[in-house]
């Protein structure tokens, strides 16, 4: 059952017979696809079939499709706009829109969640920290207002959504992808603005997604510590303190981040321990069994809650319906739709999600 404890990338647009081999036996707890794994739609619908397959317990399958730049589809179909656009065009329904494309869009390619919406505040359009045009707000009731729509929208096609990245993203001063960011602000400031939208979403979210920010003000005795590593902050803050019993992931424990201090292994141990239900693991997936060697470790008692919520999410996913081209190009068209009543008709035809003088890979992946 220790397998449970972890969502996995793919590394193809099949499972090689490797990976086939090592899964079976592992037994994660769900997958997380990339735009490496995204050719065509139905090569799509047919990994996720063969992931469920492979398991024994239906699979978490999900995967970051926030809309912008964070679009992993965007080689198949129209991008849909960003959560930036939709927040300056200041239009409620076509958030509730863009909820339910989405949806419904994912449910044809077979994946169960998706890693949105983005909960973090944007502080400083212009900071380098992976978050340019990914927020919902520029304050806490901004975010609170858009991203609830958003989510609550999702939930209705049966795909479950992700808050991320508790306890903020938004104050990183670096991009986590390459190194640590360090946040000074203090445990009441926060109360008064990043943790608000969890403290407003918490019941209506199906899980959250922990980030890899340091907080010196929340763990003053453990310099450096991420956040997703920190027990003060995942179980003392988000779970006691904010009340949220919901299923926690890590981000990707292989952003320069954590993998730069941490070895494989540790990380994980230390993920789970702080509070984390599951490890998030999405590029360096030949040290797999090597995480769960080390998440067998760990105590029965340790393991006891985390499987259980992880148990209370899987009883909620619905079986993907069947894949229908026909319903995909409309859905396809819907989005342009979007587009054009988001940016106008001329900006919809520009679909470029990049943006100027960011280093962040997190639009490549």
């Amino acid at each position: 059952m220790h397998g449970q404890l972890l969502l996995l990338g793919i590394k193809g647009y099949e499972l090689s017979t490797n990976e086939i081999h090592y899964l079976s036996k592992i037994q994660p707890g769900g997958f997380i696809l990339f735009g490496r794994n995204v050719q065509s739609p139905t090569q799509v619908r047919a990994l996720t079939d063969s992931l469920r397959e492979i398991c024994d317990i239906e699979p978490i399958i999900a995967i970051d499709q926030e809309g912008g730049r964070v679009t992993r589809t965007k080689e198949i179909g129209n991008t849909p706009p960003s959560a930036e656009q939709l927040r300056i065009c200041g239009k409620p329904d076509l958030i509730a829109w863009h909820g339910i494309q989405t949806g419904l869009l994912l449910n044809q390619l077979g994946i169960n969640m998706n890693l949105a919406p983005v909960l973090d505040i944007c502080y400083d359009p212009e900071a380098d920290n992976a978050l340019r045009s990914r927020c919902y707000g520029r304050d806490a009731q901004e975010v609170i207002n858009n991203a609830g729509v958003y989510n609550r929208n999702l939930i209705r096609t049966k795909v479950h959504g992700c808050g991320k990245h508790f306890p903020s993203c938004g104050l990183a001063d670096v991009d986590p992808h390459h190194m640590l960011p360090v946040s000074h602000k203090s445990k009441e400031d926060m109360m008064q603005s990043d943790l608000l939208p969890y403290t407003a979403l918490g019941d209506e979210l199906s899980a959250v997604l922990t980030g890899h920010t340091h907080f010196s003000q929340l763990d003053p005795n453990s310099p450096g510590l991420p956040a997703s590593l920190s027990r003060n902050i995942v179980t003392r803050l988000l779970r006691d303190q904010l009340g949220y019993d919901g299923v926690v992931m890590t981000d990707d424990l292989d952003m320069g981040a954590i993998i730069n201090t941490y070895g494989r292994g540790p990380d994980v141990k230390m993920a789970i321990e702080a509070g984390n239900d599951m490890a998030m693991i999405c590029h360096q997936t030949d040290t797999a069994e090597q995480a769960l060697a080390s998440l067998q470790e760990l105590s029965g008692y340790t393991l006891e809650d985390s499987l259980k919520r992880i148990h209370k999410l899987k009883r909620k996913l619905a079986k993907p319906i069947d894949f229908s081209q026909e319903r995909w190009d409309k859905l396809n068209d819907e989005i342009m739709e979007l587009r054009i009543k988001t940016l106008g008709e001329e900006a919809a035809k520009f679909q470029s999600d990049s943006v100027a003088n960011s280093r962040s890979p997190v639009e490549d992946y």
